[in-house]
């Protein structure tokens, strides 16, 4: 919960299972210890992906919910700018920036950026080999972290300009709300009927084997 460029307060819950109702739960308990109440909130954010299929539907569903019953704008946050946000200030202006979820098997959601937020590769699904940074890593030192960053390590690792940080860099509530706080200022607000969480590729339904009887 932020107020203009302040904090103040955050919970964060790091856990594989959740559900709307411990969202809700967190969110009611986190405004009520900072003295206030949800009426008083003059909008609501959220980290619109990319990320887990289920995790963005339960975040984004719930942000409306909150938005329609209490009658405040929506501010959307790009969920791997948020993480960008958590390091920029630790590495020099000549070095890139590139956060990295997990996706599928070699697949990251990932995006390139410089250390003043200027995009250099939109966010997208990339299937990563030992060449597919190879136009940034030539030109500059790329700043790899995420969780997605583990699994190209081995790969990415031989380029004298790939760095990985040995930093837990997840999803935070605490730089969504910094970029909101900005997004809020310049009256950035989203269609709440419309809006739809930024999956960025269609989500895959495995079909069941068949028992063998």
């Amino acid at each position: 919960m932020h107020q203009k460029e302040t904090l103040l307060g955050s919970y964060e819950l790091f856990t594989e299972r959740t559900s709307s109702a411990m969202l809700t739960t967190l969110i009611s308990d986190v405004v009520r210890h900072t003295g206030h109440e949800l009426a008083q909130l003059g909008a609501i954010a959220v980290a619109k992906g990319p990320g887990s299929y289920t995790g963005l539907r339960i975040g984004v569903s719930t942000a409306k919910g909150l938005c329609f019953a209490l009658e405040k704008p929506l501010l959307a946050v790009n969920t791997l700018a948020a993480m960008a946000e958590q390091i920029r200030a630790v590495f020099p202006a000549n070095y890139l920036l590139c956060p990295m979820l997990d996706a599928r098997r070699m697949e990251v959601y990932c995006a390139i950026a410089d250390t003043t937020g200027r995009e250099l590769l939109p966010t997208t699904a990339k299937i990563v080999d030992e060449h597919s940074f190879d136009e940034w890593l030539a030109e500059h030192p790329v700043v790899f972290f995420g969780d997605g960053a583990a699994k190209c390590r081995a790969l990415l690792s031989q380029h004298a300009n790939a760095i990985f940080p040995d930093l837990d860099i997840r999803p935070s509530a605490r730089t969504v709300g910094q970029l909101a706080a900005q997004a809020f200022a310049d009256n950035q607000f989203e269609d709440v009927a419309t809006f739809e969480p930024f999956y960025l590729k269609d989500f895959m339904v495995t079909k069941p084997k068949k028992a063998v009887v």
